[in-house]
């Protein structure tokens, strides 16, 4: 109870001394409604499931440029295994199949679906009937909004099924998530015997925008997963499903990533185009980062990172008199430096530290007054002290003549004990007295700053209070 109570005093009183970055508090983001397998009518079945093929093309949301939608088209190929014809009406679900909420106690929709049977339109209908495989938990409602329409199911025959709607993500940015549910096709008779499901992008599918490994501080996508051209694939063979099989795949959103294959261009075409190698190093930098403030340590993320630095280098060595670059450059280094170090309590190996005080040391060599600069500053001061002090006008960047003793973790940290300091090669420190500059503007290609890494990672346990689904938070 004491540690709680004293970390709860740390956080009040770091929420109260660091520079406050415009950001929306909220619980957690709230789901959509999934595609999902055809169901059929209440009644039993002879009619089995001989193949299924669903495919999500996925864009950027037009509404919503930082979250995205998936065109959804599902083929099924049922036949009827019995001596008789059935005629049902088949069902597809509008919105949660189990009749639960979307977190926040709304039942958000699918606003529009199309289904054919054997290539001709059919007319759905919508209707109220009891959900498919009720919520556990006791919350939700009684009647599920399902689209109906009816199929004839001759015996001994093939009947092709069509569905077409699309559905929105969910998830915090920089993340797109989309799932597909399996388990309803468990009410055909018998097994399915082909399962083949699509997410289609629009550019190369790859690890780096879409997460497919195993990792300690994110979900991945549903595993199985074989990454071909711009789509990802996943294929099953008589299967029985259940609520282990239902599909989730998590992605860079869309407008991100299209912004970094947009930058990787421009730099291609002008290499010595600083202000593109700037928001390229930006770009990258938003898409490792995970919703709440953490990087990600999957191969992809960890490329993501060595890119943004190789980036950002690059950019603060043609453009070395702009103060808000070096502050981008200093960020990313901190990000990498307090999540794979400073939080595991092991060797600052690459210099990482001395080199973002290095660059934030540059940035206020030529802005005295860059006022991102200080906060980040003022963050490192607090969370590894004997690194730099200051008191807001001037500082002494100790860490680039001395290391750093790393202090006694906070109450809730990956561990309770102190570990010996990390061991570095440090970076000299400028030389000469700066000379004070006008207080550079945004670089028209945008601002360099990435939206939010500094002030969650000064705040790890309270990153929760800085929370945005979809949304980037803006900084000035």
């Amino acid at each position: 109870m004491r540690k709680r109570t004293i970390w709860a005093v740390v956080l009040l009183v770091l929420l109260l001394g660091l520079p406050q970055r415009q950001a929306l508090a909220d619980i957690a983001p709230p789901k959509m409604p999934p595609g999902t397998t055809l169901v059929p009518g209440q009644e039993q079945t002879q009619v089995r499931m001989m193949a299924e093929t669903v495919t999500l093309a996925i864009s950027k949301d037009p509404a919503h440029p930082d979250a995205a939608i998936a065109r959804t088209d599902a083929v099924f190929t049922m036949r009827n295994l019995g001596g008789v014809e059935e005629h049902m009406a088949v069902r597809f679900p509008l919105s949660f199949f189990d009749g639960s909420s979307d977190g926040r106690s709304a039942f958000p929709e699918i606003p529009r679906i199309t289904a054919k049977v054997d290539g001709k339109p059919a007319s759905t209908r919508r209707q109220q009937q009891p959900p498919f495989d009720p919520s556990p938990y006791g919350i939700g409602r009684a009647d599920v909004p399902w689209a109906v329409f009816e199929v004839a199911f001759p015996p001994t025959q093939d009947v092709t099924v069509e569905i077409t709607y699309t559905v929105d993500s969910y998830g915090y940015y920089p993340q797109a998530i989309f799932d597909y549910i399996l388990q309803t096709g468990a009410a055909w008779n018998g097994t399915i015997g082909s399962v083949d499901l699509v997410v289609s992008l629009p550019y190369e599918a790859n690890e780096r925008n879409v997460l497919m490994h195993d990792s300690n501080r994110t979900s991945v996508s549903t595993p199985g997963g074989v990454l071909n051209g711009n789509e990802i694939r996943w294929h099953y063979a008589d299967m029985e499903p259940t609520a282990a099989d239902n599909l989730e795949v998590i992605l860079v959103t869309p407008s991100l990533w299209q912004a970094i294959l947009n930058w990787q261009d421009a730099v291609k075409r002008n290499p010595k185009d600083g202000e593109a190698w700037g928001m390229l190093a930006k770009s990258y930098k938003q898409a490792e980062l995970l919703p709440k403030g953490w990087l990600r340590d999957d191969p992809g993320g960890q490329e993501l990172v060595r890119l943004s630095e190789s980036a950002y280098q690059t950019c603060v060595t043609l453009l070395p008199e702009d103060p808000l670059w070096h502050y981008g450059y200093a960020d990313m280094l901190w990000s990498d430096y307090y999540f794979d170090y400073y939080s595991n309590r092991t060797p600052d190996t690459q210099s990482l530290l001395p080199r973002a005080l290095a660059e934030l040391q540059a940035s206020l060599a030529v802005d005295p007054n860059n006022a991102l600069a200080k906060g980040l500053l003022e963050s490192i001061q607090m969370m590894v002290p004997g690194s730099v002090q200051g008191d807001g006008s001037t500082y002494d960047f100790l860490a680039l003549t001395a290391t750093p003793v790393m202090p006694t973790p906070y109450p809730g940290t990956p561990t309770e004990t102190a570990q010996p300091a990390p061991t570095s090669t440090m970076v000299p420190a400028t030389t000469g007295n700066p000379t004070a500059q006008p207080t550079a503007s945004v670089p028209s290609g945008g601002n360099p700053l990435c939206g939010g890494s500094a002030l969650l990672l000064a705040l790890p346990g309270a990153a929760a209070l800085w929370k945005q689904r979809g949304r980037r938070s803006k900084v000035h």
